[in-house]
């Protein structure tokens, strides 16, 4: 029977105490606490083995353009849908994403600007003078209208960007960013409409 002193371990428990505290010290740790994977476990959670590499300069060229395809097509996609990651420097910001909103909710007479412009070149080409005639009155008129809609269009910008936004300044730039939206057709804009006609943005 082995007598222990007070305030003393047995040395069989002081090693094996040291011993595992220098174990847990020596184990490389995550930031939450757990054992770093290998590069093994790492590659084997993800959805697919790793891509051999290219084994000819023609088979690494077209991998290369692949890569590069995909990454367009998902900045299209990203554009598209309106990210701002993807949005040239001009479509950026909630203050441009209002002007939109203003602009894709309404009816806008600028969205006509080429149906007209195809009927008044058709007519022109009509042998015909009173056609010809005809044909300028309806573009003329066409412009008075444009203009008449386009100061109502900025003056809505402006209150709903000073509604929304009063440390912004309703300047040019975006009264015009609106009006150029608003002679595109629907369909053909660009970043797509967030909104509906008629939406109360």
């Amino acid at each position: 029977m082995k007598l222990r002193l007070p305030g003393r371990r047995d040395r069989a428990e002081t090693t094996d105490a040291t011993s595992s505290d220098s174990t847990e010290q020596l184990l490389p740790t995550s930031g939450k606490g757990r054992p770093t994977p290998r590069r093994s476990e790492a590659q084997g959670r993800r959805p697919g083995p790793p891509p051999p590499p290219p084994t000819t300069r023609k088979e690494a060229y077209k991998r290369t353009r692949e890569q590069q395809a995909a990454r367009r097509a998902e900045s299209r996609q990203g554009a598209a849908r309106g990210d701002d990651a993807y949005l040239p420097a001009r479509d950026r910001g909630p203050v441009r994403k209002l002007v939109r909103d203003v602009v894709d909710a309404r009816r806008n007479v600028g969205s006509l600007f080429l149906v007209v412009a195809f009927v008044t070149l058709i007519g022109n080409f009509v042998p015909n003078l009173a056609v010809k005639t005809y044909a300028m009155f309806l573009l003329m008129g066409f412009f008075l209208l444009l203009i008449v809609d386009s100061i109502v269009l900025g003056r809505r910008i402006k209150k709903k960007v000073a509604e929304r936004f009063p440390e912004a300044q309703a300047s040019r730039g975006l009264v015009w960013y609106g009006v150029s939206r608003a002679t595109m057709i629907r369909r053909w804009r660009f970043p797509k409409p967030d909104v509906p006609l008629g939406a109360d943005v």
